[in-house]
C-alpha cells in the first residue's frame, strides 16, 4: 500500500463543523472532525473504553470554539490529543489515543499515515485552488479493489472506449503523447464522439460543453491523484480524482471539481458536472469490483504506457529506477 506516500484524506468542504467523519488508511480506522475554529483533528476510531466507533458519536463545541468528539456508547469526550475526563474526575487523563499526524495545506488535509515521508506532497492542488473555484466533491466510494488495480484502471487509456463509451458516445481513443517525469506525468489523447441526439442533450445538458472530439489531458501524481484537464469555450474544468488505500483490498476514491467560468451559460450548468463525474467513478468502481485481478496478462494493447508507468513506480517505490517512458 506504498507506505510513506502522502494521502489526501479530505478537503475541508467535506467536513461539516463539529460533525465526526470516518476515514480509513492502511487497514486502520480514524475519526476526523473540524471544530468551530477550523481546527481539524484525527484520532483512532475505536474508543479505548469498549471499542465503540467514535465516528458514530457526536462533537461537542466548547466555549472557546474548540471541539471534542463524544463516544456514542458512554458519552466519553476525547479532545484532539486523545485525552478524556472520566466521570467523577476533575482533570483530563493522559492521552489514551494517539492522534494521526495531519498536514493541512489551505483546505487540503493530507497525512503520511504515521509513516516516514518518502515522497513530497504534490503542489498542483494548491495551484488549482488558487486559480479555480471549487464546485464541490462527488463520487466518494470505497471500492473493493486493491490500490494497484485502481491505479492501473485510471491509467488504462484504452478503457475509455469500453467502460465510458455509452456515457460520452466515444467512438475510439487516439493516443497522442505521454510525458514521464518520474512520479509526475502527463497523458494526451483524443476521443472522437458520436454526435448526441436532442433527447440525450435534454437528459444530460453538460453534453453541450463537450466538443465533437474530446481532447483529453490527464495530469498524474503518483500514487494519489489524477487530474482531468477539460477546456471548453464556456468553462475550464479541473476534475481531481483522489485515491486512498483504506485496506489491502479496499481503495477509497472521490473527486474534487474546480472550474473557471468563461461564459454565463456555465453558471447555469456547473453543478451538473458533479453527477456526471459521479457516473464516471461509479462505472469504474463497478467494473473494478468484477475483475479477476490475479489473471495473468497475455494481451498487451497499444498505448499502455500509462499502465507501464504505474507498474514501474509501484514496483520501485519510492525510487524511479527505469528509463524515461515519454513518447509521442
Amino acid at each position: 500500500m506504498l507506505q510513506g506516500a502522502p494521502w489526501l484524506l479530505a478537503h475541508r468542504s467535506m467536513l461539516k463543523p463539529n460533525q465526526p467523519m470516518k476515514v480509513s488508511l492502511y487497514g486502520n480506522d480514524y475519526v476526523l472532525w473540524q471544530d468551530s475554529l477550523g481546527t481539524v483533528s484525527c484520532l483512532p476510531n475505536a474508543c479505548p473504553h469498549m471499542g465503540a466507533m467514535l465516528s458514530e458519536g457526536w462533537c461537542i463545541a466548547k466555549s472557546d470554539g474548540s471541539g471534542t468528539v463524544a463516544c456514542p456508547f458512554h458519552a466519553l469526550e476525547f479532545d484532539s490529543t486523545g485525552c478524556t475526563v472520566l466521570p467523577g474526575a476533575n482533570k483530563p487523563t493522559k492521552p489514551l489515543l494517539q492522534p494521526l499526524e495531519l498536514i493541512i495545506q489551505e483546505n487540503f488535509i493530507w497525512t503520511y499515515g504515521g509513516q516516514e515521508p518518502k515522497i513530497p506532497i504534490p503542489i498542483v492542488l494548491n495551484q488549482i485552488a488558487g486559480e479555480f473555484e471549487l464546485i464541490g466533491y462527488t463520487g466518494e466510494f470505497s471500492v473493493k479493489t486493491n490500490l494497484l488495480s485502481m491505479l492501473l484502471n485510471m491509467h488504462d487509456y484504452n478503457h475509455q472506449n469500453g467502460t465510458h463509451r455509452p456515457l460520452f458516445e466515444i467512438e475510439e481513443v487516439q493516443f497522442k503523447q505521454f510525458l514521464d517525469n518520474g512520479h509526475h506525468s502527463h497523458a494526451y489523447f483524443d476521443m472522437p464522439r458520436t454526435q448526441p441526439k436532442l433527447r440525450d442533450l435534454l437528459k444530460k445538458p453538460t453534453l453541450l460543453v463537450l466538443p465533437k472530439v474530446l481532447q483529453v489531458h490527464l495530469e498524474n501524481c503518483f500514487p494519489c491523484l489524477v487530474i482531468v484537464h477539460v477546456e471548453s469555450p464556456i468553462a475550464s474544468i479541473r476534475e481531481c480524482h483522489v485515491f486512498v488505500p483504506e485496506a489491502s483490498s479496499v481503495t477509497r476514491t472521490y473527486v474534487l471539481m474546480f472550474a473557471k467560468i468563461h461564459h454565463p451559460l456555465a453558471y447555469l450548468i456547473k453543478k451538473k458536472f458533479l453527477p456526471l463525474a459521479e457516473i464516471v467513478v461509479r462505472q469504474d468502481a463497478d467494473i473494478l469490483e468484477k475483475l479477476y485481478t490475479n489473471t495473468a496478462q497475455h494481451i498487451k494493447l497499444n498505448n499502455e504506457v500509462g499502465i507501464d508507468w504505474v507498474r514501474r513506480n509501484f514496483e520501485s517505490f519510492p525510487q524511479v529506477v527505469e528509463p524515461n517512458l515519454s513518447r509521442c
